[in-house]
C-alpha cells in the first residue's frame, strides 16, 4: 500500500530522467561560475479522504515552501537560480518533488536531486510531517531546504565546496521591546548586560553549528543598530548586513510582558534582496530574566538550524 502510494509522487523523476536533454557545454571559465540550479513547482496529492475541500489552502502553503526554497539557494552566491521554464540544458541541477497528505494529521514529501548532464540522482528522500497549518508547513520547508541545499553542496567543485558550506551571517545584538505599561527610559545596566549575555549565546551556537562564517558587526555605524531599533527599521538591517560583507542577516528581539514574564523571537533575511529566509517566535512567556539567554538558543537552534519536521 505504502509503495503504491508512492508511485504517484515518482512519476516526475522518472518522466525527467527519461528524457533529460544534454546539458549545453561550458567554456573553460565557467569552472569558477556559480552552479545553475532550476526548482520546479512541486506536486500535491491528497488522499486523506477528508471532507472539506482545502485544495485552495494547500496551494498557498506549498507556493510559500517553494518561494522559500528558492530563495534559500539563490541567497547563496555559489548557486544560480534558473527558473523552470528556462530552456533544456540551461540548468545543471534540477530539483523535483511532491507532496502527498495521507491523513488528517499525517503529511510525506518526496524530494529529488538530480544532476542533469550526468543523467544522475544526486539525492532522493522522502520525509513525514505531522499537521496540515501553516506551522508544520514552515518547518518542513525549513527541513527541506536545509537537505536540499546540502546535496547542491555535494555537487559543487571542490574549490566552492568550502564556500558552500559556510553563509555569512551578520547576527546584531538583540533588542529590548518593552511593552509593560511603564517601560523604563533608556536600556538599564541590568537589561544591556543581560542581552549581551542573549547575543553571545546565540552567536555561539550558530558559529559552532558548522553552516555559518559570522561577520563583526562592530562596524555597523547605522543609527538604528546604535539605537537598538533595528525592528522597527523595516528591513534595513538586510542593506547593513550586506554592506559589513554578511549573506544574511539576524535580528532578535526580547519582549517584556511585564517585570516577570518575556518573549523572544528572531528573524534573518537575505543581505541581497532583503526577503526574510526564516524567522521565530517562543509564542511563550518564559519566567525572570535569567531565562533571556536559555530561550534565544532554544528558539534559534529549534527554528533555524533543527527545523520541526521529521524524517
Amino acid at each position: 500500500m505504502r509503495q503504491s502510494r508512492l508511485v504517484l509522487l515518482s512519476v516526475a523523476l522518472i518522466g525527467l530522467l527519461a528524457g533529460i536533454a544534454p546539458l549545453r557545454a561550458e567554456t573553460g571559465a565557467a569552472v569558477a561560475a556559480p552552479l545553475s540550479v532550476s526548482i520546479e513547482d512541486f506536486s500535491y496529492l491528497d488522499t486523506s479522504g477528508e471532507v472539506i475541500d482545502q485544495t485552495a489552502a494547500h496551494q498557498t502553503r506549498l507556493d510559500a515552501l517553494m518561494q522559500k526554497l528558492r530563495a534559500d539557494v539563490a541567497a547563496e552566491p555559489q548557486y544560480r537560480l534558473v527558473a523552470p521554464t528556462a530552456p533544456a540544458g540551461e540548468a545543471r541541477i534540477k530539483v523535483i518533488g511532491g507532496v502527498q497528505k495521507m491523513s488528517t494529521l499525517i503529511q510525506w514529501a518526496k524530494v529529488a536531486v538530480i544532476d542533469v548532464g550526468a543523467s544522475k540522482v544526486l539525492y532522493e528522500k522522502l520525509y513525514t510531517f505531522r499537521g496540515d497549518t501553516d506551522e508544520a508547513w514552515d518547518h518542513a520547508a525549513m527541513f527541506v531546504s536545509r537537505e536540499v541545499r546540502a546535496a547542491l553542496a555535494a555537487a559543487l567543485p571542490p574549490a566552492q565546496t568550502a564556500a558552500a558550506a559556510l553563509i555569512g551571517l551578520a547576527v546584531f545584538e538583540f533588542e529590548l521591546e518593552d511593552t509593560t505599561a511603564a517601560p523604563a527610559a533608556g536600556l538599564a545596566g541590568a537589561d544591556a548586560a543581560k542581552l549581551a549575555d542573549v547575543t553571545r549565546g546565540v552567536r555561539d551556537q550558530l558559529a559552532q553549528s558548522g553552516r555559518y562564517r559570522l561577520v563583526d558587526t562592530g562596524g555597523a555605524t547605522a543609527e538604528p543598530v546604535k539605537a537598538r531599533t533595528l525592528r522597527d527599521c523595516g528591513g534595513c538591517e538586510a542593506t547593513i548586513a550586506r554592506q559589513l560583507g554578511a549573506d544574511q542577516s539576524l535580528i532578535g528581539v526580547i519582549r517584556r510582558v511585564s517585570r516577570t514574564e518575556y518573549t523572544v523571537g528572531f528573524q534573518l533575511r537575505d543581505a541581497r534582496s532583503g526577503a526574510v529566509v526564516s524567522r521565530g517566535d517562543s509564542g511563550l512567556r518564559m519566567g525572570a530574566d535569567y531565562s533571556w539567554t536559555r530561550g534565544a538558543v532554544r528558539l534559534v537552534g529549534d527554528r533555524l538550524l533543527e527545523g520541526g519536521a521529521q524524517r
